[in-house]
């Protein structure tokens, strides 16, 4: 049962930090600067925001995806 568990949790650890990795912080935050460039008033926290996101995406996906992975990789070991 553990190392199902274990395994599940890296299956989900992974899912996670793609998809906050690379769709939510880079495709969302290319998004964000596209609509900011393309809007009528330019809100620069937003603007700043969207940068942001795209610049740490790469730290985002790995943290977040550690946060399933690690834990799921110690059950398995454990077992």
């Amino acid at each position: 049962m553990k190392k199902i568990a274990g395994l599940a949790m890296l299956i989900v650890g992974a899912a996670v930090g793609i998809y906050c990795g690379f769709w939510w912080a880079f495709i969302g935050g290319i998004v964000d600067v596209v609509r900011e460039i393309r809007a009528d008033d330019l809100n620069a926290l937003s603007l700043a925001i969207g940068i942001a996101k795209v610049m740490f995406s790469a730290l985002i996906g790995w943290a977040s995806a550690g946060v399933g992975i690690v834990p799921g990789w110690m059950i398995l070991k454990s077992s």
